[in-house]
């Protein structure tokens, strides 16, 4: 078993603390807008652009993140509403907090008449890497409850102030590894969106081919966690992977056609009006 026993705070004073996963969740951000601002130049897109771009999708991601986290544990906030808006307390959900920075940064693209597509497209590398860094934080944390496993590569937490103390399998229980296993799926991710970023056509597949593919992934990964069921013995998780799966999937397959030169012109060739035999006889005798 692989045995975590560190503090999941960095540093606390008084009421104010420094999670790793708050930590990491910031370096994660920070080297996505980094990244997503040099790779602009190669687009034709001013760097600035992308950071004011960047205080919108964040802002979008932090309201999403925490409405994704609430409406799962909606039996404790109901308590105490108030609760709600203590955020610095720790409580978000990844899906929200994507799909948040989405509709964030694509709302200020829209009202300053930028490239939503391209741009997506630019952000759909750094974003799975972000993930990635930002789950190393889960893992010192203690965070994402999981199912038991007897297997060696079990995660057990045996520090009394872990996230994991909440788990139905809490402290030094071992379980499944769910995070290294997002981890591994989202370089997996990124290395087939990276070796497609420059061929898929029209701009914005990109993007809903990473979002297809993550849906897919979670979708698996969460049947080893140990969230709240909703329905059909499936979680929240799943239900947002599916909803995203329904509009990714369509949109993949039609710009897919619509981004094909070769389909287009067949296309366009079959609505043409037929010519009769003779028009084709007297046009060739022109050309001629």
């Amino acid at each position: 078993m692989i045995e975590i026993d560190a503090t999941p705070f960095l540093f606390q004073f008084g009421s104010l603390a420094l999670s790793w996963h708050g930590l990491f969740s910031f370096i994660g951000v920070g080297a996505a807008v980094f990244l997503v601002g040099r790779w602009a130049n190669f687009r034709d897109i001013d760097p600035d652009d992308i950071y004011s771009i960047a205080v919108w999708a964040i802002l979008g991601g932090i309201i999403g993140a925490r409405l994704v986290h609430v409406i799962d544990n909606l039996n404790i906030y109901a308590e105490n509403p108030i609760q709600i808006f203590e955020v610095w307390k720790g409580g978000i959900g990844l899906w929200g907090g994507l799909l948040g920075g989405f509709f964030g940064g694509a709302i200020y693209c829209k009202i300053m008449d930028y490239p939503i597509g391209i741009i997506a497209d630019l952000t759909a590398p750094a974003m799975i890497f972000a993930q990635s860094i930002g789950r190393l934080g889960d893992i010192v944390n203690g965070e994402h409850c999981a199912n038991y496993t007897n297997q060696f590569f079990g995660y057990v937490w045996t520090d009394p102030t872990s996230a994991a103390a909440y788990c139905l399998n809490g402290l030094g229980t071992s379980v499944q590894p769910v995070i290294f296993y997002e981890i591994l799926g989202n370089f997996l991710i990124l290395l087939i969106i990276w070796n497609l970023r420059n061929r898929l056509k029209p701009a914005g597949m990109l993007f809903a081919l990473y979002l297809t593919l993550y849906s897919i992934l979670r979708f698996a990964i969460q049947f080893f966690r140990e969230d709240g069921i909703w329905f059909f013995s499936m979680q929240e998780a799943h239900f947002i992977a599916i909803s995203v799966l329904v509009i990714t999937i369509p949109v993949l397959a039609i710009w897919a056609r619509l981004g094909n030169p070769e389909i287009l012109k067949k296309e366009f060739s079959d609505l043409a009006p037929k010519l009769s035999r003779a028009e084709r006889r007297r046009r060739s005798s022109k050309d001629n």
